[in-house]
């Protein structure tokens, strides 16, 4: 029995042994799956553990980096003894010190020198991006809601090889009782004109209103150099081509008033007077009083304020803002483009339909080369200097000089009343309730000059007496013409033919040498048209 024990014992050992070796199939496949996960995770701990060390050994030398360079920068060049600190300790601590009031709004366990430091460092490093990404092609594609409608304007060529766009309405050239000519405003186009103006209206009172697109706008070529001056020779240039030879008025809104006042300086001789409605002038005008410059930006929001700012300081950011609103391929709302206070009138009138259509059209054509750089210019010229200034346009005798002879020579000559200045009227209407353009800037102008009419409207906003007003267009026309006469009668030409002569004989001779001779525009102004051989002969 011992031995028949001893043996089972032994083939079970044996059993036991053989099944510790081997192992079942399935356990053996489980156990290197398992190993494997395992070497897989341990291998991407170990990664990023290496990154992260990486990245702190990376930030640990770059403070110590700025450590040393700090050190250095202070033994050598931030010394008492030092050139650069002596030049600008002076002027530093009085710039510190005005500025010492902004260490109110930090907190108080921050070192005011570091929090600046930083501070300033951001804002040097946003500004390099913006003007980085201004740098590039301002053309943006407009796609989405805004569309690209089929050019359909009339273009002329100036002296310069630009061409530019125009649209007329009204009487014709040879029936016009009045030329008004009429520079558009800020985001605006020839299709602008006078919003919802009858054309019945225009007939009635004998009007041509030629309207066009300023460089860069609508359908005309952009100028790179363009300026106030420019375009007032623009518009002569427009006069004559259009026929218009006589003297011409002006018709401008809002923003566009600054062309109107740039043609009443720059080319008087051809302007018969000035209609501006809301007119803008240059909010940094140095002949403004503190209390008329004060008045008219508290009228303004933060963010318009800031686009002056922007438009007189620095002009390269403009585009970065133009292209997240009107540039930016989306129809929106004029208020929130243009950073605009309106009051219960304006915005009333911004959501009605018929406005909504008429601008929505108007700013198509404004934008459609889909360039930041026009848009740039305008704002610009509003702030800028002019190259001249309102009070040059002030009717007063010219100056004839102080001396013994001046005076002894007037007494013996007859005086001479020529006088300087813009010399035809310049009606003005001004809403009150106008917080686009404050009525502080008309109250400045008719400061400057007395003999300028200006009508103040008591409850109109911005918009409301200019887009979509009948009775109100009606009311500037008889204010500024009198009473509607109609279109003048067409003139019959009354010239003796070939045949007429030869049946007349000699008395048709004489018929045409009572004919006056033609006036011809000057060669600056009517481009030359040349002729084949074959076309005189055909």
């Amino acid at each position: 029995m011992s031995e028949v024990n001893e043996s089972r014992s032994t083939w079970g050992d044996e059993f036991v042994r053989l099944e510790d070796d081997t192992g079942p199939p399935h356990r053996s496949y489980y156990s290197t799956s398992t190993a494997a996960a395992a070497t897989k995770k341990a291998a991407e701990e170990d990664w990023r553990y290496h990154v992260v060390e990486f990245a702190k050994g990376f930030a640990e030398m770059s403070v110590e980096f700025g450590k040393g360079v700090r050190d250095v920068v202070k033994q050598s060049i931030v010394r008492e003894d030092s050139v650069i600190v002596k030049k600008l300790r002076g002027p530093c601590e009085r710039i510190c010190g005005k500025l010492r009031f902004l260490n109110e709004y930090l907190p108080e366990d921050r070192d005011p020198v570091q929090s600046w430091t930083v501070i300033l460092f951001v804002l040097l490093l946003a500004f390099t991006v913006l003007i980085v990404n201004t740098d590039h092609d301002t053309s943006t594609p407009l796609v989405k809601k805004m569309c690209i409608h089929p050019p359909s304007a009339t273009r002329i060529l100036l002296p310069n090889g630009r061409y530019l766009a125009y649209k007329e309405q009204g009487v014709p050239a040879d029936q016009a009782r009045y030329s008004v000519i009429v520079p558009h405003s800020f985001l605006s186009s020839r299709l602008a004109g006078i919003p919802g103006i009858r054309d019945s209206l225009l007939q009635e009172f004998g009007i041509r209103l030629v309207t066009f697109d300023l460089p860069g706008f609508g359908e005309s070529d952009p100028d790179p150099d363009r300026g106030l001056e420019s375009s007032a020779l623009d518009m002569v240039h427009l006069s004559y081509s259009v026929n218009i030879t006589d003297k011409f008025w002006v018709l401008a809104f809002s923003g566009g008033s600054i062309h109107a006042w740039a043609a009443l300086r720059f080319i008087p001789d051809r302007v018969a007077g000035a209609i501006m409605v809301a007119p803008m002038v240059n909010p940094y005008d140095p002949s403004m009083t503190k209390e008329e410059r004060r008045r008219m930006w508290a009228k303004w929001t933060g963010k318009k304020k800031l686009m002056y700012t922007l438009a007189k300081k620095f002009p390269r950011l403009l585009p970065y803002f133009y292209r997240r609103s009107f540039l930016s391929g989306k129809h929106g709302q004029i208020d929130k483009w243009l950073s605009l206070a309106l009051g219960n009138r304006d915005r009333a009138l911004i959501e009605h339909p018929l406005f909504k259509e008429s601008w929505q059209r108007d700013v198509e054509e404004s934008v459609r080369q889909g360039n930041a750089n026009p848009f740039v210019q305008e704002a610009v010229l509003q702030v800028s200097n002019w190259g001249f200034k309102l009070t040059e346009l002030k009717v007063k005798k010219k100056h004839k000089g102080k001396g013994f002879l001046v005076w002894l020579k007037s007494i013996y000559e007859q005086e001479d009343e020529s006088m300087n200045g813009f010399l035809g009227p310049i009606h003005i209407w001004q809403g009150m309730d106008d917080k686009v353009v404050p009525p502080a800037m008309s109250d400045f102008v008719q400061r400057v000059l007395p003999d300028a009419m200006v009508h103040k409207l008591l409850y109109e906003g911005h918009f409301t007496y200019f887009y979509l007003c009948g009775e109100c267009h009606r009311q500037i026309f008889t204010t500024v013409f009198g009473t509607p006469q109609g279109p003048l009668a067409p003139e019959v030409d009354q010239t003796p033919t070939i045949k007429d002569t030869e049946d007349t004989g000699t008395e048709g001779l004489e018929v045409l040498g009572e004919i006056p001779q033609t006036s011809f525009l000057p060669t600056e102004s009517v481009p030359q048209v040349c002729f084949n051989s074959s076309d005189l002969e055909a």
